[in-house]
């Protein structure tokens, strides 16, 4: 197995993992700019921009606090290539008409394609994964929430006021649809391909 060489703008992700507001400035200085000017090259606005900036560095932050992000890239190609899908993706809806598209190649170097798609199947795992959870009961929901935060299945009980075989219990009926329930997704079966 080939041992991944970790790039040096991981700082930018280890940054916005701690919520370091001086790296999230550093990332609008460095590199906001070339998206702005992207996405109001390509039927958007300032606005659009901004929205989409945000909704990136909010996926790029839970992929690097739930699978430990590792950059193996330039963080300005990696960060560019997400907003460029994520404005296409936006554009693709119904509401949008009249779209002209400027493209000019952003990379050529595959670590930076491959981490791009690893980043959006995590994202429409996790967006999969929201949706479902929502639908779950309420007890559902917050013994799972609670199971989440808390260290042992003990402190879920205690703050759930009931005993530990039923939070046990609870849980493990509770996964189990949950897993039911994403698996029967039509969402799922594309994700998996």
């Amino acid at each position: 197995m080939k041992e991944v060489k970790v790039h040096q703008d991981q700082r930018y992700i280890d940054g916005l993992a701690q919520n370091n507001s001086e790296v999230v400035q550093l990332i609008y200085k460095n590199f906001a700019p070339k998206v702005i000017y992207y996405i109001q090259n390509n039927s958007g606005n300032y606005d659009d921009a901004q929205d989409v900036i945000q909704e990136v560095l909010v996926i790029i932050y839970n992929q690097a606090k739930t699978t430990g992000l590792q950059l193996t890239c330039p963080f300005d190609a990696y960060f560019f290539l997400l907003c460029k899908r994520r404005w296409l993706n936006e554009l693709k809806k119904p509401s949008k008409k009249q779209v002209t598209i400027i493209d000019e190649n952003v990379s050529t170097d595959e670590s930076v394609h491959e981490m791009t798609f690893q980043t959006e199947i995590f994202d429409e795992k996790q967006s999969l994964f929201d949706e479902m959870f929502q639908n779950l009961g309420e007890k559902c929901r917050e013994v799972l929430q609670l199971s989440f935060v808390l260290k042992t299945m003990e402190e879920v009980a205690l703050k759930m006021n009931v005993t530990y075989g039923y939070v046990r219990k609870k849980k493990s009926i509770c996964t189990g649809q949950l897993t039911e329930m994403i698996q029967q997704s039509g969402r799922y079966k594309s994700i998996k391909q």
